[in-house]
């Protein structure tokens, strides 16, 4: 009794049988979190859960940890770690439609993947050294639609800065306010060339929320975590963690210790020359032409007109291109130049048939959104051409 006592408290042994394509979609969602490359042999590890009839996944690179609870038929609980590479990698190549047993090797200290005439024996570590992320004190709490979160999350990620050097803008930047359109809950991401900024109703529990930032990785992590539950999603955060539940995936997370710059100052008044045009078109224009630009930026020309946008871009090695479409634009010539792949970026957020551009000068940022949807709003930067 007491050498059983001994193994449960290792976190083993384990035996469970489970359909190939239940264990798989859940590994696909949470193999990604674990780091490539780790010091810790145990970070490259998934761990696994058998009890109360059910088996839970949890995955973490110690900044993050996700965890799943998937339906399987489970003969003997206790829980370990495999490598959730090496595991995903089996159940890929497994036929469709295969069961899939999985049960601990006590006698070799391996963990037995079965399906069919296929078996494989992976060397396990017990769970019992599976780093845990204590969440603390998470004060605010509340509840998003999926809809919503998933717009707050997926319409702003694609601004997010990629230079580590500027940390505090490695993220999205989750807050409440309390202005004259309401009280809202906002998302925001800039890389300094283009800003996006989300809002929805602010939900109860939120108020007086910190402000937070939500790192690089979690954010991409959330969109592919979240993006197939379609059930309400409950945040819990506090000034330092923040977690996610929708149905059966939970994610916990680390913020990002820095402060936010004040993006409202970024946000230009007056733009008063209004471009309207189906984003669709635009985007395809855009794409042909800066097909010739070579340079790091591929810059882009637009030259406006009444009735009419002309793009254009040059290339010393390539030559030229220019492309004229019919816009609704009835205001001031302005030529402007903008980088193509910031444009492209941006115009893949917009869901709609119409895509409204409003212009100060040829040197001032271009407010963009859609104006059937007022919750979303885009700043693009200039750039000379």
């Amino acid at each position: 009794m007491a050498e059983a006592a001994q193994k449960m408290a290792e976190g083993f042994p384990i035996a469970l049988t489970i359909e190939r394509v239940v264990l798989l979609k859940s590994l696909a969602r949470l193999q990604s979190i674990v780091e490539k490359r780790n010091t810790l042999p145990i970070l490259s590890n998934i761990k696994l859960d058998a009890r109360d009839g059910a088996l839970t996944l949890t995955a973490t690179d110690m900044d993050i940890v996700a965890a799943e609870k998937v339906s399987a038929s489970i003969e003997t609980e206790g829980s370990l770690t495999i490598p959730a590479q090496t595991l995903y990698d089996i159940v890929r190549k497994l036929p469709e439609g295969s069961q899939i047993a999985i049960k601990t090797n006590e006698a070799s200290s391996q963990i037995t993947v079965q399906s069919g005439s296929a078996k494989f024996n992976i060397s396990y570590l017990p769970s019992d050294e599976f780093p845990i992320m204590s969440e603390g004190d998470l004060s605010h709490h509340f509840t998003l639609p999926a809809d919503e979160c998933l717009t707050l999350i997926e319409k702003s990620r694609f601004a997010m800065s990629t230079e580590e050097t500027r940390y505090y803008l490695n993220g999205v930047y989750f807050h409440s306010t309390q202005d004259d359109d309401g009280n809202l809950l906002k998302s925001v991401a800039t890389d300094g060339h283009r800003l996006a900024r989300i809002e929805v109703a602010q939900p109860k529990g939120a108020e007086g929320m910190p402000g937070v930032i939500i790192p690089r990785k979690t954010v991409n992590e959330l969109h592919k975590l979240l993006g197939e539950q379609g059930t309400d999603v409950e945040i819990a955060l506090s000034e330092s963690k923040i977690r996610f539940t929708s149905g059966n995936i939970s994610i916990l997370s680390k913020l990002v210790d820095g402060t936010f710059p004040d993006y409202v100052r970024v946000i230009p008044e007056g733009n008063n020359n209004i471009l309207e045009i189906d984003p669709a078109v635009l985007t395809q224009a855009v794409d042909r032409v800066s097909t010739i630009s070579t340079d790091k930026s591929r810059g882009i020309k637009f030259s406006l007109s009444s009735g009419t946008l002309t793009l254009s871009a040059q290339s010393p090695e390539s030559g030229s291109a220019t492309e004229t479409v019919s816009v609704n634009y009835d205001a001031d010539d302005i030529e402007i130049g903008f980088n193509s792949r910031y444009m492209l970026e941006m115009l893949g957020q917009l869901d709609g048939e119409t895509a409204q551009f409003r212009f100060s000068d040829a040197n001032s940022p271009a407010l963009v959104n859609d104006p059937n949807d007022v919750r979303v709003l885009y700043v693009i930067m200039p750039m000379r051409v």
